[in-house]
């Protein structure tokens, strides 16, 4: 079944010394081993990112497009079990892997089983919409994403004070469709395009189902 992971934050990249949703999303590909790659691109490849997910995850691989050495980039993402998007620029994420071509391969690997899972920009992308700090303060919506999911989705719903009411904004008045918000410590699970499990690393966190002007708050299980 195509699955999902949508982190509105928390992972390696924020909880470096939580490894509770990290060892979930292993989980989810039912591997003992999985073969893991990291998408480091929203946030320039940063040296940074990359460090701390090889620290995270000292046997995966991760794929750099700004100097870029993996020619046939469709065999090497679609060999992995789990791909891990870091957060960063949302648009321009998206943008650089069209040029690559990697939208489609992501699409492929959904399709055949591959766990897609990021956090932040890397939640964003997944969605045909989203709320995003791309083009910097204010918050705006971005309809560019890759549309595996329906709808649109908002990360850091509780991690930075101008979100919430952004996105309840931009839904109410249509600028966004209804969707899904996360708080920082929550992953929001699609399993064949339906919602299937929230959890989260840290106690007393949600997820919330936005749609026009009412907002439905959903407690995650803790891991």
């Amino acid at each position: 079944m195509p699955s999902i992971a949508a982190l509105g934050g928390g992972g390696f990249l924020m909880e470096p010394r939580n490894r509770r949703l990290d060892d979930w999303l292993l989980s989810l590909t039912r591997k003992r081993r999985p073969r893991v790659l990291f998408l480091p691109t929203a946030s320039g490849d940063s040296a940074r990112s990359v460090a701390r997910f090889h620290r995270a995850f000292p046997d995966g691989l991760h794929l750099e497009l700004f100097n870029r050495t993996v020619r046939d980039l469709r065999s090497f993402v679609l060999r992995h079990d789990l791909v891990y998007v870091g957060g960063g620029n949302t648009a321009n994420m998206l943008a650089i892997w069209r040029v690559h071509g990697l939208d489609a391969i992501l699409s492929e690997a959904y399709e055949s089983g591959t766990v897609l899972c990021g956090v932040s920009a890397g939640a964003n992308c997944w969605f045909a919409n989203s709320l995003t700090d791309s083009f910097g303060r204010p918050l705006q919506p971005l309809g560019d994403g890759l549309a595996l999911l329906p709808g649109s989705f908002c990360p850091h719903y509780d991690g930075e004070r101008d979100r919430r009411d952004a996105y309840r904004r931009f839904v109410a008045g249509g600028a966004l469709p209804g969707g899904w918000a996360a708080e920082d410590g929550v992953a929001v699970l699609w399993s064949g395009g339906k919602v299937a499990d929230i959890v989260t690393s840290r106690r007393g966190k949600s997820a919330y189902r936005v749609e026009g002007a009412a907002e439905e708050r959903y407690s995650a299980t803790p891991l």
